[in-house]
């Protein structure tokens, strides 16, 4: 087979692909990924060719239209998270299939013309991709992301018909036209973080993603007579803030990170644990200096360490979650924008953590307690793991794309 696969967005994506892309490629069949500049290292150490030239989206305008959208809100009279966040799905929603959606299929199909592809994996945000696969006849699968779990084929489907329309192709009723053949997720049903119904393909959730990257040999000095407290910010807000331009405006709803890295860091060092921040690179608003049990790092090897973390204080970004879940780590959840307030909500519902909701520190170290020794939320999280572990391994995706495309 020949697979054509895309990711956008931040690195998060990348790795959501990289299990699929990798089982694929290692079964003999060629795969292509046609990614952005920002995304395009995450593949660089697998037997896959790497096409960056998929269009970056325009961070800038977001921020502008999502501050534009805001104020609309305001002046009508919404405050709430919830509208906050209805606004930022409609600017999303704006981004993506406008004419972000013609250049990548533009570019797409560039490539396909010699690529020829049996099938599409695509990122959650690429509906140029879904576009050529309704073009070429071939099969089309969202990868496992967060865009995927929060937008509602429904309110994408007039939209995506404007640019069938426009492509010259059939429009459709149905809103599962979105994804016709279903979608690859790492999570058992039980577990679902999607707001919205459709077929699934789910794999047992890797710990392994980047092969050359271990723990640094400070961890193993880590004191391991306390709890041990993992926190991370992942790869989107960092991103967010090396791309914008100084005086751009976040995105509506979301808090400028350094300001949530410093409330994750006065907290942990309010609390008796050994605790680990990866910090994504970025400096701590308001200069809060770290408590000596604290330990900073910009990157590290998550799914490793969280294999032996007693609780991970999370952005609530799907990779994070899926991480977690894998391990059967407690979460304590503090969630900034898109799909990570609901999955900060969701945790709580499935009693696999807390979500942050009062960002003082004194509150923050009082929720990582209570977490700690929580034993009712240690054994949800090893139910969670023990059906994550009993999940296919992502070699079946070879057998299940094979299929399809018979």
């Amino acid at each position: 087979m020949r697979v054509l696969c895309t990711a956008t967005g931040s690195p998060s994506h990348g790795r959501a692909l990289l299990p699929l892309a990798r089982a694929l490629a290692g079964a003999g069949h060629e795969v292509t990924v046609v990614t952005t500049a920002d995304v395009a290292p995450v593949f660089a150490a697998d037997p896959v060719t790497v096409e960056p030239t998929l269009p970056r989206i325009d961070f800038s305008a977001m921020g502008r239209a999502s501050a534009e959208a805001a104020e609309a809100a305001e002046a009508a009279g919404a405050d709430t998270a919830d509208d906050d966040h209805e606004a930022h799905l409609k600017v999303l929603v704006d981004r993506l299939t406008g004419d972000m959606a013609l250049e990548g299929h533009r570019v797409l199909a560039e490539l396909a013309r010699d690529f020829r592809p049996d099938a599409i994996i695509r990122d959650g945000m690429d509906i140029g991709a879904c576009l050529l696969a309704e073009q070429l006849g071939i099969p089309q699968l969202p990868i496992p992301a967060g865009t995927v779990n929060i937008l509602d084929p429904a309110a994408l489907l007039p939209a995506l018909n404007r640019l069938r329309e426009q492509l010259g192709l059939p429009v459709q009723e149905e809103p599962g036209s979105l994804y016709p053949h279903g979608r690859f997720d790492y999570l058992p049903a039980e577990y679902s973080f999607a707001r919205f119904p459709a077929t699934v393909l789910a794999y047992r959730q890797t710990t392994v993603v980047d092969r050359t990257a271990g723990l640094p040999d400070w961890v193993a000095e880590l004191p391991t007579d306390r709890p041990l407290v993992f926190a991370a910010v992942g790869t989107a807000l960092p991103m967010f803030r090396e791309v914008l331009p100084p005086g751009t405006p976040l995105p509506v709803g979301m808090t400028d990170p350094a300001e949530q890295l410093a409330t994750i860091i006065a907290g942990l060092s309010r609390l008796e644990c050994t605790a680990v921040v990866a910090t994504g690179g970025i400096e701590a608003a308001g200069g809060v200096e770290p408590a000596p049990h604290v330990h900073l790092t910009d990157r590290l090897a998550q799914p490793l360490l969280l294999e032996c973390a007693d609780l991970f204080v999370t952005h609530g970004g799907y990779n994070s979650i899926r991480e977690a879940v894998r391990t059967g780590t407690p979460m304590a959840v503090l969630p900034n924008f898109g799909d990570q307030l609901p999955n900060a909500a969701r945790v709580q519902e499935l009693g696999l953590g807390r979500h942050l909701t009062d960002t003082d520190p004194d509150a923050v170290a009082a929720v990582c307690r209570e977490l700690l020794a929580d034993r009712e939320t240690a054994a949800r999280c090893r139910r969670a793991q023990l059906a994550s572990l009993a999940l296919p391994d992502i070699g079946q995706v070879v057998a299940d794309l094979e299929k399809l495309v018979a």
